[in-house]
């Protein structure tokens, strides 16, 4: 199969039953995205999948051919020049453990693609399906909400 994982093209010889997550963690060695519960409850795996935020323990490899992914790596090819999202988690201080926060970010990024300019409210539901364990989702809201504000600012 071949997919573009990150901006960089990709074959790969797949069992027909890995998932897309056993590829990048197993094959790809991208373990930004975490394997949580493995049925699609708890949003530690989400990356996007044609810019639309998927959780990766239930999409098989097997049906990528030709599709791009992006994952948590793909966001800020630079240490120095991070995405507007993973900024904003560090100064708004939305990371504690640290396990949800790949897919909470990635969720995220689809969110803020589709509407730069979301409501708190539209916040808490478009991460509703993101589990966190630790925050209260307090700083997470705040920190996607300043991620937006800034993304817009950079495009006037």
């Amino acid at each position: 199969m071949n997919l573009r994982v990150n901006g960089r093209e990709t074959a790969l010889d797949v069992d027909s039953t890995k998932t897309l997550l056993d590829v990048l963690r197993g094959d790809l060695f991208l373990t930004g995205t975490k394997r949580g519960c493995d049925s699609g409850e708890c949003g530690a795996c989400t990356v996007l999948l044609n810019g639309q935020a998927v959780h990766s323990c239930l999409v098989l490899a097997a049906e990528l051919d030709g599709h791009d992914v992006v994952t948590i790596e793909g966001l800020s090819k630079d240490p120095k020049d991070l995405h507007p999202l993973q900024k904003a988690f560090i100064e708004k201080g939305a990371v504690q453990c640290g396990f949800c926060t790949p897919g909470v970010i990635m969720t995220a990024k689809a969110l803020l693609d589709k509407n730069p300019d979301p409501t708190e409210e539209e916040v808490r539901y478009g991460i509703s399906g993101n589990l966190c364990r630790c925050t209260g989702y307090s700083k997470i809201v705040d920190a996607i909400l300043a991620a937006g504000e800034e993304i817009r600012m950079k495009k006037q």
